[in-house]
């Protein structure tokens, strides 16, 4: 199941309801110690040297009970309780140069500004260099409001116990808290807290999508219909209707402006290749269209846009909308038996909405719900870090998959055709939000998996593993 976003009260709530089952708080600290030093492991090599950061709260409780399950490692464990006085014994050992600092020095716990002393050591720290390892939050950041509390730990990543918080997912902590880990097994009793904002884990895929039944031939699996590619711009186009091969519907065909139809007809093999007409009509069997991947040209037909349009506001099919295609669109409702989709990047999502890219990035999720009432209460696909999938109302699925290495041109074709590709099946639009997440999440494992294996991947290696990541269990760094 996903992981509700939890504020800092609701999370005291959680471990008071645990408490008073019998659990005790040394069962659920040997249980993050093993946790994070799992997660420490995972960030370094064999006798590398890793510096545990110990406060005196439970977080530093949390930290000195990694120390004995890092195996193969060599773990100093360094009692920080008096800021003036350990900064020097700081300074001396990250002088030392560890792999990893395991930042335990202060928990969700802390309310009040840092004085001098302690921002000292966090400075110190900050200054290292040295990859940082943050239990729970890094220490001196508000895990309600995003907010460093005089200063903060820039942690390169953070593993937040149970589940993710409010503050964590803001735009302003990025830099402090880094890549965010959710480690929802620290052994606490079943969350007792709803949400309507959730943090999807790779296991909630599992089984999906469904098997395909042995008889089943190509019909079973939809027609995907692309509108995409234009002078200039056509590579777009390819990419969109690659990674929807990847998602394996029926047939795709794609149809592009004459000027672009040399370039998309010669990358493209199993994919239907037509040049745009006036007047075009589509398959009569077209079970989802795509709108917008290279539509970026400046003399692009008006006809392109009249058609685009007329299919987000009559057409029964679904219907996806991303790029420049996205500004074509006017305000007002659509088919309520229709399935919609947009997929903005943060600037896209300004300009739809009149905003500033700060403000929506301030508030991601009002600007997604926002988006889907101004548009005729359709999904959203808000894309960038932790990217949000939801509607005007209703749940709000957060991402955990993806790293910055997807800043590339073409990665959003790429999402856009992947998960057009996915809606296309009829039997994969029975939950139209599971199946977008799914699409999300494997274009960030696929990522991650890259990353992981080379640092220089550009967006075609993305193509060829997109679809094919086994979500469950999966293991990104």
């Amino acid at each position: 199941m996903p992981v509700p976003v939890v504020t800092i009260a609701q999370m005291r709530q959680w471990e008071e309801a645990t408490w008073a089952t019998g659990r005790t708080q040394q069962q659920v600290i040997g249980l993050v110690g093993s946790r994070v030093a799992r997660e420490a492991m995972t960030l370094t090599r064999r006798d590398d040297a890793i510096l545990i950061l110990a406060g005196k709260g439970h977080n530093g409780d949390d930290a000195r009970a990694a120390a004995s399950c890092l195996s193969e490692r060599y773990a100093e464990v360094l009692n920080v309780q008096d800021p003036e006085s350990s900064l020097s014994a700081v300074s001396a050992t990250l002088a030392r140069k560890p792999a990893l600092i395991i930042d335990g020095l202060f928990g969700i716990g802390l309310s009040r500004p840092l004085d001098a002393a302690w921002q000292a050591i966090i400075s110190a720290i900050n200054e290292s260099g040295i990859r940082v390892l943050s239990v729970d939050v890094p220490s001196g950041l508000n895990a309600d409001t995003g907010e460093a509390l005089g200063k903060a730990v820039n942690a390169d990543v953070t593993l937040t116990l149970a589940a993710p918080k409010p503050g964590l997912l803001l735009t302003k902590a990025e830099k402090h808290v880094g890549r965010l880990i959710v480690e929802p097994d620290i052994g606490l009793v079943q969350c007792p807290i709803q949400s309507d904002q959730l943090w999807v884990l790779p296991d909630d895929f599992y089984g999906y999508p469904p098997r395909r039944p042995v008889g089943a031939h190509k019909g079973h699996f939809g027609h995907l219909v692309i509108i995409a590619g234009s002078l200039g711009y056509h590579g777009a186009g390819v990419l969109a209707a690659r990674a929807a091969q990847r998602a394996q519907p029926g047939l795709i065909s794609i149809y592009t402006v004459p000027p672009a139809y040399v370039p998309v007809a010669s990358q493209l093999q199993a994919v239907m290749v037509h040049p745009w007409m006036v007047g075009q009509r589509f398959p009569d069997r077209t079970t989802a269209v795509l709108a917008g991947p290279g539509l970026a040209a400046s003399d692009l037909p008006s006809d392109v846009k009249n058609a685009v349009v007329t299919l987000w506001r009559e057409s029964e099919m679904p219907m996806i909308v991303d790029a420049s295609a996205l500004d074509w669109l006017s305000h007002g409702q659509v088919r309520k038996d229709a399935i919609r989709v947009i997929t903005p990047h943060p600037g896209e999502a300004a300009r739809l909405l009149g905003a500033s890219v700060d403000s929506v990035q301030s508030d991601r999720p009002a600007a997604l719900r926002e988006l889907s009432r101004r548009y005729g209460e359709c999904w959203v696909v808000l894309k960038g870090r932790h990217t949000l999938i939801g509607r005007h109302e209703g749940p709000i699925l957060i991402n955990s998959s993806g790293n910055s290495h997807l800043a590339q041109g073409g990665s959003g074709d790429v999402l856009a055709g992947y998960a057009a590709g996915l809606l296309a099946q009829p039997a994969l639009q029975r939950e139209v939000q599971r199946t977008l997440a799914y699409a999300v999440c494997q274009h960030g494992a696929a990522a991650d998996l890259l990353t992981a294996t080379r640092r220089n991947w550009v967006i075609e290696d993305l193509l060829d593993q997109i679809g094919n990541i086994a979500l469950r269990n999966f293991a990104s760094n």
